[in-house]
């Protein structure tokens, strides 16, 4: 009975178009922005922050930003672990050449020169789609991890070929190297995570995403009645790398602290981000949470469960997470193509008519 609009009216258009137009939805919004901000920071340590809640963060970005291009404009990418590459690798030669500018900079700056780089590759979705496209982003990832592997200026010759996040604050506490705390790696990829979601949320809300869901669902007809193929595809590529890139950045500097590209870019990272958003839902920031939540939750709940509990190996219980996410996202494109997004929307639904028939 709590979840209802009765008595919730608008005035105004800019009421009534609102995100959370239901007041019980925005107390809750609020509610977890609270805790979020308020209350986490003060109880988190070391492995919470480490295992499941910075993780989470950057994955929710690079989800976002794949469900902008995938989700929302219908252009179908699998070089998303190439781009977090080229965010990592620009927050690391920009933190390397310019130590006195603000890392926060640093991280928006090499999101800038993902968005770039993510419309150079965005080229060829003004000729192809589908399968064809996804071919083509994935030279892109493979492109990418060569050419930072091989070309020694961008680990700055390290004999390695390792880059290692130097140390660096925000408003005097460290926020990248070892003397970080938990808190502070927290709380800087929520500041990030907060920003990202609600520019992408006014973004396709507005104009902007109106044209690239007219893309998505017919780009012929979309050409017809005036929207610019060309500035719709090139903007969805841009606005998606611009988020995996800073990703990718706090993947590298706040989260990891050193990075080998092969490693850790290849291409499991696309494949992953991509379902994320396959099983949390695609066209929906919220499904972009819901998939990144998921597929971080999940290999730390079986490591509890069947390593810690029932004593399986490693390695099995590894092979078993495929197996799981594999079916799950068998069974969601299958049943609900929309995923977990879907279905909240359907409970939701459910609730305000409860205990009323539908």
């Amino acid at each position: 009975m709590i979840y209802r609009e009765a008595g919730d009216f608008s005035t105004t258009y800019e009421a009534d178009s609102q995100t959370f137009p239901i007041k019980f939805d925005r107390y809750r919004y609020y509610l977890v922005l609270a805790i979020a901000f308020g209350v986490i920071p003060f109880l988190v340590n070391d492995y919470w922050a480490n295992a499941v809640l910075v993780p989470f963060l950057i994955y929710a970005i690079a989800a976002i930003g794949l469900n902008i291009l995938t989700g929302y404009c219908g252009q179908v990418s699998l070089g998303t672990g190439g781009f977090m590459a080229v965010g990592a690798y620009a927050a690391y030669k920009l933190m390397t050449a310019f130590p006195d500018v603000s890392i926060i900079i640093h991280v928006l700056l090499a999101g800038g020169i993902t968005a770039g780089v993510g419309v150079l590759f965005g080229l060829p979705s003004l000729r192809i789609k589908g399968f064809y496209l996804a071919v083509a982003t994935l030279a892109a990832q493979f492109f990418l991890v060569w050419l930072f592997n091989r070309v020694p200026w961008f680990y700055n010759h390290s004999a390695s070929g390792q880059i290692s996040a130097p140390e660096r604050t925000v408003i005097g506490i460290p926020v990248t190297g070892p003397n970080t705390e938990a808190w502070a790696q927290y709380l800087i990829c929520l500041v990030f995570v907060f920003a990202c979601a609600w520019l992408a949320r006014n973004l396709t809300r507005g104009k902007l995403g109106r044209t690239w869901m007219a893309i998505r669902d017919m780009d012929i007809a979309a050409e017809i009645i005036g929207v610019n193929p060309l500035a719709a595809k090139l903007s969805a590529f841009a606005v998606s790398s611009f988020f995996i890139g800073i990703a990718g950045a706090l993947f590298f500097a706040v989260y990891l602290g050193a990075v080998e590209v092969g490693e850790v870019f290849g291409i499991q990272k696309s494949f992953l981000v991509l379902f994320m958003i396959i099983i949390g839902g695609l066209g929906s920031i919220f499904g972009s949470f819901a998939g990144a939540a998921f597929l971080v939750l999940l290999p730390v709940l079986l490591k509890n469960i069947l390593v810690g509990s029932l004593g399986w190996s490693t390695d099995l219980a590894a092979h078993f997470e495929f197996v799981i996410v594999g079916a799950m996202i068998i069974a969601f494109l299958i049943m609900e193509p929309h995923g977990l997004a879907q279905l909240w929307r359907v409970a939701k639904e459910k609730l305000r008519l409860w205990p009323f028939p539908h």
